[in-house]
This record gives C-alpha cells, sequence and structure tokens, in this order.
C-alpha cells in the first residue's frame, strides 16, 4: 500500500479540545474548596475591579484632556491679546510715522497763517521790478486779515480738540474692549473651575454612591453567610439530634436484622449492626482456640520435619565432605607421580642433548666446506 496524505479534519480536533478545556474549567469550579463552600463570583467581582478601574482612567484622561485644553485655550487668548496689543502698537507708529511724513503742518494750505509765513516763498526782487501778474496782494484785500486769521485759528483748535476727543473716545473704547475681553477671560476661566469642581462633586457622589452600593452588597453577602451559617448549624443540629436518638446509636440488636422468610436465616444490615452478642463471641474465641491449637500442632509438625531434613543435609556434607578429602589426597597422589615422571624425562631429555652436543655432532662444518659450493657455471 502506498502511504497517501490525507487531509486530517481539524474541526472534529478543535471540538474536542474545546471540550476537553471546558471539561478542565468546570472541574476546577467544582472542586475548588474555597469557591464551593464560600460562594464567591470571583469572575463578577474581578470584572466590576476591571471596569471601576477602566472608568477612572477614562476619567483620569479626560481630566488631563480638559486640562491641556484650557492651558491651550488660555496660550491662545494670551497670543491673541498680545499679537492684538502689537498690532495696535505698530498701526500707531506707522500712523504717527505718516502724519509726520504726509501731513505736516507746513505742507498745510493755511500753513501761512498757523506759521507766519514761515513756509512760504520770499520775494528777493524789489516791487518796483515786478509786473502785475507778480502781485499778491492788492489794494482791498487785507481788510479783516487779522479777524480772519483768528478765525481760522479757532477753527483750527475746535478742529484739534476734536480729533483730540475722537482720538480719548477710540482710546477708550479700545481700553474698554481690552476690559470687556478680560472679563470674558476671567468669566471663561471661572466657568472652568466652577465646571471642575462639580465634576469633582459629581466624582465623589459617584464615589460615595458605589462605596454604599458596595457596603451594602457587602452587608447582604454577610447577611447571606449568616443565614447560611445559622441554616448550617440547625441541619447539623437536627442530624446530631436523630443520630443521638435513632437505633444504631441505642444499639439496638433487631434493627440490625432483616427477616428474609421462607425458613431462611435473618440476614444482617451491615449500616446498622453494631456488633456480636456474648454467645456469638464466645463461639468465635472457642474456634480462634481451635484454630490456635492446629496451628501450633502444625508449626511442631514443621518443625520435627525440619529438623530431620537438617540431619539428613548434615549427614549428606559430612559423606561430601569425606569424598572431597579422599579425591584431594589422589590428586595429590597423582600429581607427586607427574612430577617424578616429569623429572624423569627431564634427566633423559638433558642426557640425550649430551650426547648429541658432546659426542655425535663433535666435527662442525666450518666456512671453507660451505664455499666449496658452487663455485663454477655449472
Amino acid at each position: 500500500m502506498y502511504k497517501v496524505d490525507l487531509h486530517v479534519d481539524q474541526s472534529i480536533e478543535k471540538a474536542v479540545e474545546r471540550r476537553r478545556a471546558v471539561e478542565t474549567a468546570r472541574k476546577a469550579r467544582i472542586f475548588n474548596t474555597r469557591l464551593r463552600v464560600m460562594g464567591l463570583d470571583l469572575d463578577a467581582l474581578n470584572q466590576q475591579v476591571q471596569e471601576k478601574k477602566h472608568r477612572q482612567n477614562v476619567e483620569r484622561q479626560r481630566d488631563n484632556a480638559f486640562d491641556k485644553m484650557r492651558k491651550i485655550h488660555d496660550e491662545v487668548l494670551l497670543q491673541q491679546d498680545n499679537d492684538e496689543r502689537e498690532k495696535r502698537a505698530a498701526l500707531h507708529s506707522d500712523l504717527t510715522q505718516y502724519w509726520a511724513t504726509h501731513q505736516r503742518v507746513e505742507d498745510s494750505q493755511d500753513a501761512d497763517l498757523t506759521c507766519g509765513l514761515k513756509g512760504a516763498f520770499s520775494i528777493t526782487t524789489p516791487e518796483s521790478e515786478l509786473g502785475p501778474a507778480s502781485m499778491q496782494i492788492f489794494q482791498g484785500e487785507g481788510i479783516g486779515e487779522e479777524q480772519k486769521k483768528r478765525e481760522q485759528i479757532k477753527k483750527t483748535e475746535r478742529d484739534l480738540r476734536v480729533q483730540k476727543e475722537d482720538n480719548e473716545r477710540k482710546h477708550m473704547e479700545d481700553k474698554h474692549k481690552e476690559m470687556l475681553v478680560s472679563k470674558e477671560l476671567e468669566h471663561q476661566d471661572l466657568r472652568g473651575v466652577q465646571q471642575h469642581a462639580l465634576e469633582e462633586e459629581c466624582k465623589k457622589a459617584t464615589h460615595i454612591t458605589l462605596d454604599n452600593y458596595n457596603q451594602a452588597l457587602a452587608a447582604e453577602r454577610a447577611e447571606k453567610l449568616k443565614e447560611q451559617k445559622r441554616r448550617e448549624e440547625r441541619e447539623s443540629l437536627t442530624e446530631i439530634w436523630h443520630t443521638m436518638t435513632s437505633d444504631m446509636m441505642t444499639e439496638c440488636a433487631e434493627a440490625a436484622e432483616r427477616q428474609m422468610g421462607g425458613g431462611r436465616p435473618p440476614q444482617v444490615q451491615v449500616d446498622r449492626w453494631k456488633g456480636m452478642n456474648p454467645e456469638q463471641l464466645s463461639a468465635i474465641h472457642s474456634e480462634r482456640e481451635a484454630q490456635r491449637l492446629e496451628r501450633q500442632r502444625q508449626r511442631d509438625a514443621e518443625k520435627s520435619q525440619e529438623a530431620a531434613w537438617d540431619l539428613q543435609l548434615l549427614k549428606a556434607s559430612t559423606e561430601a565432605e569425606e569424598e572431597e578429602r579422599s579425591a584431594a589426597k589422589l590428586r595429590r597422589e597423582k600429581r607427586v607421580q607427574m612430577d617424578q615422571y616429569n623429572m624423569q624425562l627431564a634427566r633423559e631429555q638433558q642426557a640425550y642433548q649430551e650426547y648429541l652436543n658432546k659426542r655425535l655432532y663433535t666435527n662442525k662444518p666450518t666456512k671453507v666446506y660451505f664455499h666449496q659450493f658452487n663455485t663454477s657455471s655449472r
């Protein structure tokens, strides 16, 4: 068979893993003694704590954002005020420069009246040499000239006074506008402070309400725990009283026997049985004594049998030791005979070697004997 990569259905494995995780969480909840006895909903409490922390963080961020916004508004208003003052100072300096450059008193039409002909040109040519076209004052024209000058001076003073009053009025209006802007800023700051104070009071009221709610929950939980404890105590006392007055504690023998009928002996109920009567105990003691005597007799028989086996083993070991000693004696004798035979062989070998070396091989060949061979091409 060839191996084929089959697609594994991951949904089944995921479903099995999910069921296992759910079963593990359920076991952890069920077999947790603290949760089972006290009955605390830790998940709900943790969720409340997390929600409270999140709400506090949101409020803190909102307060920080409001503070930054107030600071930015104050800086913008201050910058606008400074810009407005700079613009006014620049405009005033430009206007003064314009007045000094383009609206001089010497350049006006009535400069000869206000300045005493200081700005008029002077005639250096004698009047007798000038023609009719060069005449400036004719006969009859100078009548009421002084009155006219005084009227013009008064008019100029009135115009200057009106202009001065207009300037003062504009200056007062500017001051009034600045005062209104400053009051508006103060009012905005005061309104921000009041809003902040109201927010703080709302926060305090919210905290107090939450604390009261938590205290009420704690009191209710404590009252439930007390009621549960009282109920458990009543149930325990009831169970103790029932146990004390039951047949089990009064050791009623009839309560532990159940009649089967049909001539069969009564059956003992284990959950109600409290012990045996003296007759049953004496029968059990007699049976136990008989068993003890039988066991003692068996142990005595086993001891005698073990003693016989030990005697048999002792005899067998003694015989084995005797056989071992005789075998060792035979091995020693054989070794002595073998040593004597080896010594005899050694003497014979030595004598034969002496015979070979001293009598048989006395004429040893020399180099001359070996050099006589292979002396020719044949």
